[in-house]
């Protein structure tokens, strides 16, 4: 899986200790290093090119620009533009997500280009403000996993309602829906009638979303669950007395669907 990268932009000198946190932070998390690389400049090796092109490019190439703002405005160059505003630029033209933090309140004193660079920020992107590496690792973790929400690279569905990308509607056990809807009409006046579609029946209980099937959907009316979740299984022991021993007097792992090995347990137990 290729990683989206991040590019730390600020000034180097004020900064250098929370650009180093921020890019071990962001390779030593357990979720953030599976989806992104962070970008430093002054982790790139000597080129000779013109490093004003270096990192313009990479601004263009990465898929999020993180700023980090504080006292000072930094290096400028012959248009008095610092190398942090440039990337800030460069960054909105290739309309990229950009992250914005803003080390302490407003009623600090700045570098007025600085100050000035944080007003132009703040009329067009939101930003979070922050006193400590911890408060800023905290920040970029929960923009992080927001743009992995909104880029659906990871689910934000609890289990049962997520979508199984495998299975398909020739999974379902028309038999067990079809005895499902009966019972549910008898003992719930259920509004939908056993000759119904499967793609009808699932819709209204909300185990189909988009065409697709939920994990609710196979475990409830699967012809094999356990194809899918193979550890979906209700496993029962008795025992004589109140120790627990081996070998076991009577062991049955039951499988099916949820209803199949709700009743085999129960038939188990009693």
């Amino acid at each position: 899986m290729t990683k989206e990268i991040i590019f730390i932009s600020s000034v180097q000198k004020e900064f250098a200790a929370e650009r180093a946190a921020l890019a071990a932070y962001i390779r030593q998390d357990e979720l953030l290093t599976l989806f992104f690389q962070p970008y430093l400049f002054e982790e790139v090796a000597a080129t000779g090119k013109n490093p004003v092109t270096v990192y313009l490019k990479e601004v263009r190439d990465c898929a999020i620009y993180a700023g980090l703002l504080g006292m000072d405005y930094g290096f400028e160059d012959q248009e008095g533009i610092s190398p942090t505003e440039r990337e800030f630029d460069a960054a909105q033209v290739a309309h990229k997500p950009c992250w914005v933090f803003i080390r302490g309140g407003s009623s600090l004193s700045r570098h007025p280009k600085e100050a000035a660079f944080i007003e132009k920020v703040g009329a067009r992107v939101s930003r979070k403000r922050f006193e400590t590496t911890d408060e800023l690792k905290k920040e970029i973790y929960r923009s992080a996993i927001l743009y992995l929400k909104q880029s659906g690279k990871i689910d934000t569905d609890d289990f049962d309602s997520s979508i199984s990308s495998k299975a398909g509607l020739d999974d379902i056990s028309e038999e067990v829906l079809s005895e499902f809807v009966r019972e549910a009409r008898f003992k719930r006046n259920f509004p939908l009638k056993e000759t119904d579609p499967k793609e009808k029946v699932l819709t209204h209980l909300r185990l189909l979303r988009q065409g697709q099937l939920t994990n609710s959907a196979i475990l409830a009316f699967g012809k094999n669950p356990q194809v899918y979740f193979p550890t979906a299984t209700v496993k029962c022991a008795h025992f004589h007395g109140i120790i627990v021993s081996k070998p076991i007097p009577d062991y049955k792992e039951f499988d099916g669907t949820v209803f199949q090995m709700a009743e085999n347990s129960l038939d188990f137990v009693l």
